[in-house]
């Protein structure tokens, strides 16, 4: 039975408190890593015992410093219980993406204004490489978990100035509201650094309680945490609703496919939070483990005597992906949904659902809107299902309301603000359609708009791809745009205007970008899938590059003709791309349904 806790103030907090104090729940099974394993009490006591320890670093600096706390953390319970620290302590904890480096690293910390930084030891050399720089952290702040740093190891820092693990401390006598800012979880804009976008007490639960709801999900529940707890799909989909009610959370530090299966067994793990391609690569993994023999797969996986797993919740698979996902994990569901971290628009698929939507449109304010700001026409069919009026139907993804829903901002970025909300519109910078079937509108997601990419479930912008694609010395100009991928997403594409003697080299341009990700500033999934070669850019009348047709042609040389390489999986240098290329890749959309997108005008 879910013990009822909803009287219970909407703050981390207190929600913690409620738990933690209950005769039983205080006893079940919060975080699961190895062998290891956390109660709620513990998580309650782990969390005050960091929390004093924080307030009593940020009261040793100057009047004035802002309450902020950034991690660079790979998922582990250290991860967890400084979300409950800050909870505890009305501090706002900042998420910085493992994957930034260089000078996008420190813009990002700089801009957060934290003056802590808990970082794991694999990224502290990064950290201390830019650190001179940085303007609001001193060494003596920057926390280690793991063993590189024993001076400055956390656990140390923690048992001398608080107390020893396992301490049982009175709660910080802090004022924390639900109103109280909690946790900044940094997106891409339009405008190279990264956007923090503001996520208070109130917001956090609220959306614990909503999915857990929709999940059905109980004190035996098991999530599996491998998505980055950095990011809000594993924060919104994964823990808060495990939290709210009572449930298990199995920690692993990173995505693995090949390990997916023999974790789900282990832990006993029965819902699972996914976003982009995760889903292909395990049924990859399973497949080359059981040499694609189906009838093992269904024996020792969907019908193991340990297999609880009855549902997965995210975005990104493709309908004949989540088909035999279903089928190989005997999963009740999955829950395909529309959503961002801002949170102002959700969708979720349910069964029964048109094939290929993220599900019903419940907000009345949610509609379609083509470029002058006129509601798009609902989609028309043909026999064959294809979008008859893709032109008329397909527009950006916004909400027409005077208010934001659950969005309540970019931390610290008036301009991020007054863009994503104009006029009385939320826009989404995504573009999507309706079907209405029944009299119920469903909704399309069609990708991103130009400025914007997705890929692995991450969305960046495209201005500092191409900042950094330019300052290879052969490069004139770049663009740098999303195009469609067979899995989920997108492929990353550049399109490059050489230096007049300029020659664009294959296995020279590849090593420059793997160096730009190993000591740059380029994130691992900015790395260009596609390269074309151009002699000059279409231009706006403003001088900018014309993107837009750039992504309609994409990599068809059918519709532009002309010099474009590509890089797959395990290649060390890029190669020309050919027509016969592209016919292989269309077989691979067609087998994903997604071969539609191969063809937008």
């Amino acid at each position: 039975m879910t013990p009822e806790f909803d009287d219970v103030p909407f703050t981390l907090r207190d929600q913690i408190e409620a738990r933690a104090s209950h005769p039983v729940q205080s006893q079940r099974i919060l975080l699961r890593q190895d062998d290891r394993v956390w109660t709620y009490r513990a998580f309650r006591d782990d969390s005050v015992r960091l929390a004093h320890f924080l307030l009593g670093r940020l009261a040793a600096l100057p009047a004035g410093t802002p309450g902020h706390v950034a991690m660079l953390l790979d998922n582990c319970s250290e991860l967890v219980t400084l979300y409950g620290a800050c909870g505890y302590a009305g501090l706002t904890l900042f998420g910085i993406n493992t994957g930034l480096r260089g000078e996008t690293l420190a813009g990002v910390l700089d801009q957060s204004k934290a003056s802590i930084l808990v970082v794991d030891e694999a990224r502290l050399p990064e950290v201390e490489r830019i650190g001179a720089g940085l303007k609001h952290l001193v060494p003596e702040n920057i926390l280690v978990v793991g063993n590189a740093a024993p001076e400055r190891a956390l656990e140390t820092r923690v048992s001398e100035e608080t107390g020893p693990a396992g301490s049982s401390l009175a709660a910080p006598s802090v004022d924390v509201t639900p109103e109280t800012h909690l946790l900044v979880i940094y997106t891409s804009g339009t405008t190279g650094l990264p956007k923090g976008i503001i996520n208070n007490h109130f917001k956090l639960c609220a959306i614990g309680l909503n999915v857990s709801r929709r999940l059905e999900l109980d004190p035996d529940s098991v999530g599996y945490a491998c998505m980055p707890l950095f990011h809000s799909n594993a924060m919104f989909l994964g823990f808060q609703p495990a939290f709210f009610v009572g449930a298990s959370v199995a920690l692993r530090p990173r995505f693995s496919a090949s390990a997916f299966v023999s974790d789900v067994l282990r832990y006993g793990v029965t819902y699972w939070n996914y976003v982009g391609e995760p889903v292909h690569y395990i049924l990859d993994a399973m497949e080359r483990e059981f040499a694609g023999d189906e009838a093992r797969i269904l024996a020792d996986v969907a019908h193991h005597p340990n297999n609880r797993l009855r549902f997965a919740i995210g975005n990104g698979a493709s309908p004949p992906d989540i088909d035999r996902f279903c089928r190989w994990l005997d999963l009740e569901d999955m829950f395909e949904l529309y959503g961002s971290t801002e949170a102002a628009i959700a969708t979720y698929r349910r069964r029964g659902d048109p094939r290929g939507s993220v599900g019903e449109i419940t907000d009345p304010n949610v509609v379609i809107l083509n470029e002058s700001g006129e509601v798009c026409e609902d989609a028309r069919l043909s026999k064959d299902g294809r979008v008859e009026n893709y032109a008329q139907a397909v527009g950006e993804i916004c909400r027409k309301a005077p208010d934001t829903g659950l969005f309540q901002g970019y931390f610290d970025n008036e301009g991020a603000n007054q863009s994503k909300y104009r006029d009385g519109v939320y826009h989404s910078g995504d573009l999507g359609h309706i079907l209405v079937r029944d009299g119920v509108r469903y909704l399309f997601f069609d990708g991103r708009t130009d400025d914007w990419i997705r890929k692995d479930g991450e969305n960046f912008s495209a201005a500092p791809v191409a900042r950094i694609l330019g300052e290879h010395p052969d490069v004139a100009l770049a663009a740098v745009y999303g195009v469609p991928c067979p899995v989920s997403d997108e492929w990353v594409m550049a399109a490059l205007k050489l230096r007049s003697d300029g020659v664009f080299d294959a296995e020279g341009f590849f090593a420059f970008c793997d160096q730009q990700t190993k000591t740059g500033s380029m994130d691992p999934k900015w790395f260009p899938d596609f390269i074309r070669v151009v002699d000059d850019f279409e231009y706006t009348g403003t001088q900018k590059i014309l993107v837009r047709n750039l992504k309609r042609t994409h990599f068809d040389l059918r519709r532009a003709p002309g010099e474009v390489w590509w890089r797959e999986r395990g290649d060390r240098a890029y190669r020309r791309f050919s027509e016969d290329d592209f016919d292989a890749l269309r077989e691979r959309f067609e087998g994903a349904e997604r071969s539609a997108l191969l063809d937008a005008r």
